[in-house]
């Protein structure tokens, strides 16, 4: 795929959707950083309903802290993984209160230091709540730039090495929201809905459905 082709699905992209925001409900980095680490295997969905509970009672690395990890388990009991996501949700509030002053850190090496936040995590907070210009690869993203072509690699941290530099600046800040959202609801795995796609025309996946 060409950079002018590249250029045109970003652009088809961004006119229909000019401002993307995740699915995800937050009100604060300390609520996004929360949600993306419960999002890990579960959706968007799941993680909201979870959240919309455990929010007003505590948002806030110290009041989830004090909820401890069986506090925290009745909130996300719903939620895949919970009591592994539980233990480290409550040793990474631990951590901020203890070196960040409660805050999230603005830093990929604070937040990577993290219990149960990695590259992928750190890259959507800083995206998401902080406005740099990173690029989170899930299985949506990895999924839709291999297909399409637009950005080939055999794992995320190719497919974010190649996005990141294939991918203009004035879409790199939304390009992941983009990604994500189409992969959710077009560009899915088992059959694409390639006759209702918006970049078909650019696409260069070959065995497009109708």
């Amino acid at each position: 795929m060409n950079t002018e082709k590249r250029r045109q699905i970003l652009t088809i992209l961004r006119d229909n959707n000019p401002k993307p925001e995740t699915e995800l409900n937050f009100s604060s980095p300390f609520e996004l950083l929360v949600a993306v680490t419960l999002s890990a295997q579960a959706t968007d969905v799941s993680v909201n309903k979870a959240t919309d509970k455990l929010f007003p009672v505590a948002n806030t690395a110290q009041a989830i802290f004090d909820l401890g990890v069986e506090g925290l388990k009745s909130y996300i009991k719903t939620i895949g993984l919970y009591n592994n996501k539980a233990i480290n949700v409550i040793k990474a509030c631990e951590i901020l209160i203890e070196k960040y002053n409660g805050e999230v850190p603005e830093n990929r090496e604070g937040l990577e230091s993290l219990p149960g936040v990695g590259r992928k995590t750190a890259n959507v907070v800083l995206n998401t709540a902080f406005g740099w210009p990173t690029i989170a690869v899930d299985t949506h993203i990895f999924r839709v730039a291999n297909r399409t072509k637009f950005a080939m690699g055999k794992n995320v941290d190719l497919v974010e090495q190649k996005m990141l530099k294939v991918v203009p600046a004035e879409f790199k800040v939304d390009v992941h929201h983009w990604f994500i959202l189409h992969g959710r609801y077009t560009c899915i795995a088992r059959k694409p809905r390639c006759g209702s796609c918006l970049i078909e025309e650019l696409c260069e996946f070959k065995e497009k459905t109708e």
